[in-house]
């Protein structure tokens, strides 16, 4: 059983929050808000309660060192504006300054540590600066779900010193992905993309036995489609796992699901605005050319599996999105999800990051705020940061 932070008694406490607040900057600005808004529904109840709220969170990957442009100044700043109330960031997140700061909160204040990434502590899952973090606060709340499959000192760590709970975002985020996982309604539709074989073809294995049809695009795709033997001129193939994903394919074969592979492609020489592409079958890319996004019977083909769907989970962009000419497949099947009755599942990163563009995100299900996190858990793998907090 999850324990929530509706069972720790917060009142003039000093908690410790741990939040997802990797978001991209531009211009020293925050460039998109979404993770800073997902967790706005714990800070607030926290700050209504009167507690003294110490948010903590790492941004990019600074390998233990200080890196100017990944200090959280500019997040502070937005987190101010939608909370409605001042954010001090600190200006480390260990330390007797930092300890002076946290001693000084009044209740219902909120400050925001320093990126922790700045100690190699954070990733080694340090004791001495999981205890140093600990020695903080009176209680720990763990929001932050992208960062769960990890055993890091600020999710981890901490909760061997502290009360652990957690957060809205972390009990809705288990919440909608455990009814995939443990209890999909079937049809079961997995989307499959991306550009990397390497993350995906492993995901694909542990789902097979639980998943009715894979509807496969992106550099997944290819890999599988050269392991059955087809030529795909110069778009992305990782040779070393043709194998695995040759085994896939007939381990799929005998458990009856079904793998819809792109017949068609739109094609064309780099993935640039303004090159010249045309849509091409699948063995009929042309020589030094790839598949930059999957075709129109491709896609017509994955919708019908769509519109039959109970369940649908999807990881990976189908095409190269980012380039507006490419973007058709990704965003007519992300039409298609959102129009279906079934339980939609989309799992982070760049999938959530497209859906959002589209203006789609609302009309999912449930989008996911880990991808990585995410994947691992529908894989029935254990997150290692959710064990301290069951009661």
């Amino acid at each position: 059983m999850l324990r929530t932070v509706r069972e720790l008694d917060v009142e003039g406490k000093r908690i410790l929050v741990r939040v997802d607040f990797n978001v991209p900057l531009h211009e020293g600005k925050v460039a998109n808000d979404k993770r800073l808004r997902e967790s706005l529904p714990t800070i607030n109840y926290l700050v209504e309660r009167e507690a003294k709220v110490i948010l903590a969170s790492h941004l990019g990957r600074p390998k233990g060192k200080v890196v100017e442009e990944l200090q959280l100044d500019p997040v502070a700043q937005r987190l101010s504006e939608l909370l409605g109330r001042p954010v001090r960031k600190l200006p480390d997140c260990i330390g007797p300054q930092v300890e002076q700061a946290v001693a000084e909160l009044e209740p219902g204040e909120v400050v925001l540590l320093e990126n922790l990434r700045f100690h190699p502590g954070e990733e080694a899952n340090d004791p001495e600066f999981a205890r140093a973090l600990a020695s903080l606060a009176d209680l720990f709340v763990n929001d932050a779900f992208a960062t769960a499959h990890r055993r890091h000192a600020s999710n981890w760590g901490v909760a061997q010193h502290l009360p652990a709970a957690a957060g809205f975002l972390m009990e809705r985020e288990l919440e909608a992905l455990s009814k995939v996982r443990d209890n999909p309604e079937h049809p079961f539709v997995a989307l499959i993309g991306g550009v990397k074989a390497e993350d995906k073809v492993g995901v694909l294995m542990d789902l097979l036995g639980k998943v009715d049809t894979f509807l496969i695009g992106g550099g997944v795709a290819f890999t599988l489609l050269r392991a059955q033997g087809k030529e795909v001129a110069s778009s992305p193939v990782d040779e070393s796992l043709l194998g695995e994903g040759a085994r896939f394919l007939e381990e799929a074969r005998q458990r009856g699901a079904k793998v819809v592979l792109p017949r068609d492609v739109q094609a064309a020489p780099q993935p640039s605005p303004q090159v010249e592409s045309r849509t091409v079958p699948i063995e009929g890319i042309p020589s030094g050319w790839m598949g930059l996004d999957i075709g129109p019977e491709t896609i017509e083909e994955f919708k019908e599996h769509i519109e039959g769907a109970r369940t649908i989970i999807w990881t990976g962009p189908l095409g190269a999105f980012e380039v507006p000419q490419f973007a058709a497949g990704t965003r007519t099947i992300a039409e298609a999800v959102a129009a279906s009755p079934a339980f939609s599942v989309i799992g982070g990163g760049e999938t959530a990051e497209a859906v959002e563009e589209f203006g789609l995100a609302e009309k999912m299900s449930h989008v996911s705020t880990g991808g990585g996190a995410c994947l691992h858990f529908l894989r029935g793998k254990e997150l290692p940061a959710v064990e301290p907090l069951r009661a």
